[in-house]
């Protein structure tokens, strides 16, 4: 397949796979990455920039994302397709190569929300939350993050949980919390007064009088991704609505190294789709009478950005392999978080300055990758943090204060 044209010679189309890591994919995975790529180059792209300007997200899509059908995709049962890790991290990176807000939006549902209720929910939550939510019928969030406590949620939750008769009050607020200003329901982690341990409710938004969401504003980052301010004053929530199996922030974590493999797909696309953007940018962009593509170092570029990009997909399919095998443990997870978020950001950097100063306009995407890749960069674990699980694994010492 080829593009425009020099002269009478085609040009190569902008492609990412340079390893062609498509053709691993069996026939029915692969239709399905391709139907979730033309939704998002037909549906998304023509309209993301104008939604990420107005700090907005297009509701009216989520029709056709239900019709998509990959809510809780890697899950068995409970009206989940139950296909592959393999092949939600490969529809993550396809979905962040359009618009890595999209893909956070996403990803807070699928991954955070409903990886909570798989992993903690007790087999009748599981049967209650996770049909609608795979039918995207309702939207989840996960409340972890609170406006104080970043890194150190593991052990320094500041909103609490008390036993109070039938049910349990909390108290506190959240921060960050995506799609929390519109979704249905919040899995909210608190820590237990009376044992010191962080437990995880389901707290339904719109139901709830002790639940109050405003939205965060003025964000320089995946903008289209609706943030929240989430204050819980003595919201009462029924010991049925307690996760059953979110007994420590052990149990939390399970929930994390999942997300932050999905992250790490998540970066790969963000790459993918800066220099995807900067390569067909080059190719037509003329200077001094000839394309820019044809410079050496704009070469020397585009190759640094493509083998940042071939390199962590490398990375990330070898650890859907080994999640696949149940063999992943968090200090895999941890290095793929790190070290994909740090090239991502590399190369978007590198994508902004091929198109030097029209890097900066959000008509040529470019900058809002390179906005976005700042967020993921930081979310599910800061690069300081995963590098010190990962520490912890090959010395045997923690380093943890």
């Amino acid at each position: 397949m080829r593009s425009e044209t020099q002269g009478s010679k085609p040009l190569p189309v902008a492609d990412g796979d340079f390893y062609m890591l498509a053709r691993t994919l069996s026939k029915e995975d692969n239709d399905l990455r391709l139907k979730v790529r033309e939704f998002m180059e037909r549906e998304v792209q023509p309209v993301i920039n104008g939604y990420w300007e107005r700090d907005e997200f297009p509701f009216e899509l989520l029709p056709k994302v239900k019709a998509l059908g990959i809510a809780g995709l890697p899950f068995e049962g409970y009206g989940c397709p139950g296909r592959s890790t393999m092949l939600m991290g490969i529809l993550m990176m396809e979905i962040a190569r359009v618009d890595a807000s999209f893909s956070t939006f996403f990803g807070v549902h699928t991954g955070l929300a409903m990886g909570s209720i798989h992993v903690c929910g007790s087999e009748e939550q599981k049967q209650r939350w996770l049909p609608p939510m795979a039918r995207m019928d309702m939207i989840g969030s996960f409340g972890l993050t609170e406006p104080a406590v970043g890194s150190g949620t593991g052990g320094g939750l500041t909103t609490t949980c008390r036993r109070d008769g039938d049910g349990w009050i909390l108290n506190g607020q959240k921060k960050w919390i995506g799609n929390a200003t519109w979704g249905d329901l919040t899995v909210i982690w608190a820590r237990d007064v009376a044992d010191d341990q962080v437990k995880g409710f389901v707290v339904e938004n719109k139901k709830n009088p002790g639940f109050h969401v405003e939205k965060i504003l003025h964000k320089m980052a995946l903008r289209v991704v609706q943030n929240g301010l989430i204050t819980l004053t003595d919201c009462r929530v029924p010991e049925a609505d307690r996760l059953q199996k979110a007994n420590s922030f052990r149990d939390t974590a399970q929930v994390l190294r999942q997300s932050r493999a999905a992250v790490a797909w998540e970066s790969v696309g963000c790459a993918t789709g800066a220099y995807e953007h900067a390569l067909r940018y080059a190719q037509k962009r003329e200077q001094f009478g000839r394309p820019i593509a044809g410079f050496q170092l704009v070469q020397d570029l585009l190759s640094r950005m493509l083998g940042n990009i071939t390199s962590t997909q490398a990375m990330c399919h070898r650890l859907s392999q080994m999640q696949d095998e149940g063999i992943m443990r968090d200090e895999h997870a941890s290095m793929a978080k790190s070290v994909c978020t740090v090239r991502m950001r590399e190369t978007v950097g590198w994508a902004r300055e091929v198109l030097g100063a029209n890097g900066i306009l959000l008509d040529e995407h470019i900058g809002r990758f390179v906005a976005d890749a700042e967020a993921l960069y930081s979310y599910e674990g800061t690069r300081e943090m995963n590098t010190l699980i990962v520490g912890k694994a090959i010395t045997g010492f923690s380093a943890f204060v």
